[in-house]
């Protein structure tokens, strides 16, 4: 609580009643914006695929079908909840609410506008700025896991507890992915701040396209990675191997009903949307954007200060949330096999191939090199990337070796 003001140097003032009220409203703030942002992104979701196949959509619940999931939740609310004779019956009941709050966590640290003045207190639009922000990241992303653990384990029964091992699988497969394109991140931005971060893909106007660009030399290839790795750890289609259908009944949460079953849903699309405000975040400059100076507006007005920062950050990250629809509607879902041969044998070897690249990148425009010097040391980079994945690769024992040795 109280880093949340302390981290900024704008901040003064001792610990009084004012701030923790300020904290407590933005902590319900947050949640709030969570839960809402979960309700319309199901209601966008159905709206865009249903326009994709050429449908109608949800058009009966309010104007647009908007309240659809609203309705949706309340039925599933009042829905009787049942428990198998064979769960453990404590885990089975906590563990829809482990796989919800670290998606809220994790959201804490995500800046959603600049510096702004509440009740004479200066503040961030952010919950919280830990100096390891990046770390508490991480961090929630692996908890994340154990509420679709315990909660296959705790059924009792043997097609949720296999959805639960795929989802332990999957996961340990796209962290070391995703941690390797944050580490390019970080290489370029020198800190664990998700503020800091922040602050160095900054618009300040057209001088700050050179600084861009040094961002985008960088941050393209990790940023694709990081999607696609937060896809598959937040079991979004075609990832959804822990939940599929034809194989697994309905995969971990086979064996619960209402308000609980709807939790799990309600955790994975909260995934899906904080995952989509970190790529924001660490890839796209978060809530920084062309202010409204040029029309004659001053900088320190509320329209620039509240409204401007809000509104660069709910586009991007509705693009986001645009694209990963898309890719539910457009791609099947993978076999398990292709699963762990996409992020073992592809997306981990990228990643770390270029998280070398980066490095040399960011040493070479420390040392004041030029264009055409950053391009050939890139390609001397790639090259010896290159080589040093292929003796590992001829190092590594075929299928057809290991059955011969058999």
């Amino acid at each position: 609580m109280i880093s949340a003001f302390a981290s900024d140097p704008l901040l003064i003032g001792d610990l009084d009643l004012t701030i923790v009220v300020i904290v407590i409203v933005k902590t319900i703030v947050v949640f709030a914006l969570l839960m809402v942002a979960v309700m319309f992104y199901i209601w966008f979701m159905r709206k865009v695929i249903a326009d994709m196949q050429n449908r109608i959509g949800p058009q009966r619940a309010g104007p647009f079908g908007i309240l659809q999931t609203l309705a949706d939740g309340i039925k599933l609310f009042f829905k009787e909840q049942s428990e198998p004779a064979t769960a453990d019956k404590p885990v089975f009941r906590l563990a829809p609410y482990l796989a919800i709050l670290p998606a809220f966590l994790a959201f804490a640290i995500v800046p959603i506008g600049g510096v702004v003045s509440i009740a004479g207190h200066r503040t961030l639009l952010q919950l919280a700025d830990p100096p390891i922000g990046v770390l508490f990241l991480l961090a929630m992303s692996g908890i994340g896991l154990y509420g679709v653990m315990l909660a296959g384990w705790a059924s009792g029964s043997k097609y949720p507890l296999l959805g639960s091992v795929r989802a332990s699988a999957q996961l340990l497969s796209y962290e070391a992915a995703m941690g390797l394109a944050i580490v390019a991140v970080l290489i370029q931005s020198g800190s664990l701040s998700t503020r800091e971060i922040v602050n160095g893909q900054a618009w300040d106007g057209i001088g700050s396209i050179v600084s861009q660009w040094n961002w985008a030399q960088v941050a393209f290839v990790p940023f694709v990675i990081f999607l696609i790795a937060a896809m598959a750890e937040t079991n979004h289609p075609p990832f959804d191997l822990v939940e599929a259908e034809q194989e697994l009944v309905g995969g971990f949460h086979t064996e619960y009903t209402g308000i609980r079953f709807a939790i799990f849903f309600l955790a994975e699309f909260m995934n899906l949307i904080t995952m989509c405000a970190i790529a924001v975040t660490l890839f796209l400059g978060g809530p920084s954007g062309p202010s409204l100076t040029g029309l004659g507006i001053a900088g320190d007005n509320w329209l620039n200060t509240w409204v401007m920062p809000i509104v660069w950050f709910m586009v991007k990250v509705l693009v986001l949330l645009y694209a990963t629809v898309w890719v539910r509607a457009s791609l099947p879902r993978l076999r398990y096999d292709q699963l762990m041969n996409f992020g073992w044998k592809v997306l981990i070897e990228v990643a770390f191939v270029w998280a070398m690249i980066t490095a040399v990148l960011v040493i070479a425009r420390e040392d004041g090199a030029g264009t055409v010097d950053m391009l050939i040391t890139a390609a001397a980079a790639l090259v010896g990337a290159a080589i040093i994945l292929g003796i590992l690769y001829l190092c590594i024992p075929k299928r057809e070796e290991i059955e011969e040795i058999k």
